[in-house]
């Protein structure tokens, strides 16, 4: 299984290191690497220009995704309003129509709001996931309820709550939300191709269609290395966030060790324990009253 999901990464990053002479399909490792596609990929079209578009994109689609997301998951997590599982239900039915059956009219509402041919027209359509929102619901949903009880206790408020207990506990969950947002955006090519006209505004992904199919540019060398400069950004951030990626989201969970030697919050003052000295027993021996009531100790401090 890991040679077939590899095996073409593999061969198209050994194909990108050949050089001109040599055949793409003589043998596995290449004779004379060089990397000198990648030098003629940058001369064949504006390389870092539509990089940079298409990092605007894709940061644009992280943030949105990570604000707008994880407030609505927080919301969708909450008991308290009406209408919160009708509007669970009607985001999870929006999930039965695919992207082609509602891309002519987004575009009609794009064009209305004067966005076509803008790298605004382009992250809007992806600016919140419903996936995502499905994903922080339930890392959310995973925080014990006495957590979110003791902060209650405190004074802490809607909005502390959710940025010092729930976001804290929910960092696989925000991972897993980066990375799924910034490979949509970053492998997006129906949508930009509808809305861009402009070869300026263009994505890297419709660079590499260009660059793929220009009559100047017929050797599968510059293609093998246009696409591994598209995957090499995506690799580096999945392998920058796999140690929150792993987690998962069932692991989001404030950790009640942290929690109790770093408390989010200040606890409230408990009141302090006085010790009382036990008085002396004055009464006579033969008194009645002291042998039915003797001095009471002081109750330890809990």
């Amino acid at each position: 299984m890991l040679a077939v999901t590899l095996g073409p990464i593999v061969w198209q990053f050994l194909t990108s290191l050949r050089g001109r002479t040599e055949n793409v399909y003589d043998g596995v490792l290449p004779s004379r690497p060089t990397l000198g596609n990648y030098v003629r990929v940058a001369e064949s079209f504006p390389l870092l220009q539509y990089t940079g578009n298409t990092l605007v994109v894709a940061a644009l689609a992280v943030t949105s995704n990570l604000v707008f997301g994880s407030m609505a998951g927080y919301a969708l997590s909450r008991t308290g309003w009406k209408g919160r599982r009708s509007a669970f239900t009607v985001l999870v039915a929006t999930l039965m129509f695919p992207f082609e059956s509602v891309m002519i009219s987004m575009f009609l509402t794009v064009r209305e709001m004067g966005l076509v041919d803008t790298l605004v027209g382009v992250w809007l359509p992806g600016a919140v996931s419903v996936l995502n929102i499905m994903v922080m619901r339930a890392a959310f949903l995973a925080v014990p309820r006495e957590i979110e009880e003791a902060a209650l206790l405190d004074g802490a408020g809607e909005w502390t709550r959710f940025t010092r207990v729930f976001l804290p506990s929910a960092k696989g969950a925000l991972a897993v939300v980066c990375i799924t947002s910034f490979m949509g955006a970053w492998d997006d090519f129906l949508w930009p191709l509808l809305v861009l006209t402009d070869s300026e505004h263009y994505t890297l992904q419709l660079g590499l269609k260009t660059l793929a199919g220009a009559t100047t540019v017929n050797d599968q060398r510059i293609i093998a290395a246009g696409a591994m400069a598209a995957l090499i950004p995506m690799m580096l951030l999945f392998f920058a966030l796999q140690r929150f990626f792993f987690k998962g989201v069932g692991e989001g969970a404030v950790k009640l060790r942290a929690t109790a030697r770093h408390p989010p919050f200040p606890l409230l003052e408990q009141p302090s324990c006085t010790t009382t000295a036990a008085l002396p027993n004055t009464a006579s021996a033969g008194s009645s009253r002291s042998a039915s009531h003797p001095p009471s100790t002081p109750a330890p401090c809990r």
